[in-house]
């Protein structure tokens, strides 16, 4: 039998994987800051009619004065999270940008295991060795793309990445530990999400942009999707010792997806040798779904 939380965070996965194609479609040639905005604006109100609909809006609302400087904090994170990164996937190739921003769980695990004590067994340790093993071959072939670590690109993918992976700690800490309502938390995280965007965009719009911006139907496809996603995950995290750093591992398998359907989309390079790594990343996924 799959564990509980499997389930749920390979729906989440499954949507990031398509959320990272209209991503990439929607900062193509465009201005970054206004996407990512009216991305988060489209996924936020979706989330909000959806609660309404379900008449749940009143009591997703409903918060401590506390609990909502937590979320508001969790919300400053990822808005410095997908800023990095939208910039980056405007320069990097889908299929190469994508496994290096699932390199994230990498440190996850590593933060899980110091600071909530996530040891994982034998079993557990095969498919994360297998992961690791996926995101090593794919930061190898970044080379033959001409891609370094110098490059802009690289390096906004990388801060992302961190703090994506800051974030994905402080989810555990807050559902689990200080156990907030998890629909309280994405509607909040949510909302702040646009302020936060919001003020950013204001400050780039002031500041002069270089790059002109245009609507695609990709951007509210882009925020739609990430709420679905958001939404299993933290369905999934939520679940008694649903453990944060297996979690996040398989979520950001979501690569595969967003590998296979945006090579052919963006014809993106070196895709055969890119699909060894990614054999890998699927093994240690399969494994950890099934490992007690």
């Amino acid at each position: 039998m799959l564990n509980s939380w499997w389930l749920p965070t390979a729906i989440s996965a499954c949507c990031m994987g398509v959320y990272d194609i209209c991503k990439k479609d929607a900062v193509k040639d465009n201005s970054v800051m206004p996407t990512l905005f009216f991305t988060t604006l489209c996924g936020s109100v979706f989330f909000v009619l959806l609660a309404l609909v379900r008449g749940e809006l009143l009591t997703s609302f409903a918060c401590t004065p506390k609990e909502y400087f937590l979320v508001l904090a969790k919300s400053t994170i990822v808005a410095s999270s997908w800023i990095c990164v939208y910039y980056a996937m405007r320069e990097l190739p889908i299929s190469l940008a994508s496994p290096i921003r699932s390199t994230s769980p990498v440190w996850t695990m590593l933060g899980g295991i110091l600071l909530f004590g996530e040891v994982p067994n034998w079993l557990q340790a095969i498919g994360i060795v297998l992961i690791f093993a996926g995101y090593f071959l794919f930061t190898k072939l970044g080379k033959l793309e001409g891609f370094s670590w110098k490059s802009r690109g690289m390096q906004l993918i990388i801060l992302g990445t961190l703090l994506g992976a800051a974030s994905a700690l402080y989810d555990k800490f807050l559902l689990n530990t200080m156990e907030l309502n998890r629909q309280m938390m994405q509607m909040y995280f949510s909302v702040n999400l646009v302020i936060v965007l919001g003020g950013f965009t204001l400050l780039r719009n002031i500041f002069g942009n270089r790059h002109t911006f245009v609507w695609k139907w990709s951007i509210p496809a882009t925020g739609v999707l990430i709420m679905i996603s958001d939404f299993s995950y933290f369905y999934g995290v939520s679940q008694p010792d649903a453990p944060i750093s297996m979690i996040s591992l398989v979520r950001r398998c979501s690569c595969a997806v967003s590998f296979f359907l945006g090579a052919m989309i963006f014809r993106d390079k070196n895709i055969k040798e890119k699909s060894a790594a990614l054999i890998l990343l699927l093994a240690g996924a399969a494994i950890l779904a099934l490992a007690k």
